[in-house]
């Protein structure tokens, strides 16, 4: 077959289509349309979280309340979590698998401590929304952990933290690779 019968024959057939399609084949989404995508919803599953169960539900809707980008939700009886979160009695800790995906384990050796139970859960859920510990630092921000000493009690996500969350969830970046494999513990 000749190659510029093939080349004319496909420059033709992409013309009829993109005159069918308008302006849609060209347009890039507006600022609108990127607001308008829905949250994804990511599940959790806090039957083994014990004690912390109030704690790890207050954590969610505390991230619920902070960012429009994701959602974590409790998991449907017979479905499989995204993210499992179990009490044990060491350290808190995230491991995270991806993305929105991971195991929290609350650990009661920062409670006993005297660390309060919904800034660990609020900033144990926070790693497995793809942000890192952020050591020393103050009270305000959720990611520093324990660096802020046992009398902050301050579960809520500083602005950096809320729009890094909105990005990973909300941005290309989430809708075009899904979030890379971190396969990283992340304690604290």
């Amino acid at each position: 077959m000749n190659v510029r019968k093939l080349t004319g024959g496909l420059a033709a057939a992409l013309a009829v289509t993109f005159s069918l399609l308008g302006s849609q084949a060209t347009a890039a989404p507006s600022a609108d349309a990127e607001g308008a995508l829905a949250a994804r919803v990511v599940t959790y599953d806090a039957s083994g979280s014990a004690e912390f169960r109030s704690a790890v539900d207050r954590g969610a809707a505390i991230w619920n309340e902070s960012v429009t980008a994701v959602e974590l939700r409790p998991v449907a009886s017979g479905q499989r979590a995204n993210i499992r979160v179990l009490a044990d009695n060491g350290w808190p800790r995230a491991i995270t698998t991806s993305l929105g995906n991971g195991t929290v384990y609350i650990g009661r050796q920062a409670v006993n401590e005297g660390h309060n139970t919904i800034r660990i859960s609020s900033h144990e859920l926070g790693h497995i929304l793809g942000l890192p510990d952020r050591k020393p630092g103050p009270c305000t921000s959720l990611m520093s952990g324990s660096s802020a000493g046992t009398s902050c009690t301050n579960p809520y996500p500083n602005t950096a933290e809320k729009a890094e969350v909105q990005g990973y969830f909300g941005g290309a970046f989430a809708r075009t690779a899904g979030g890379a494999p971190l396969h990283t513990v992340l304690a604290d």
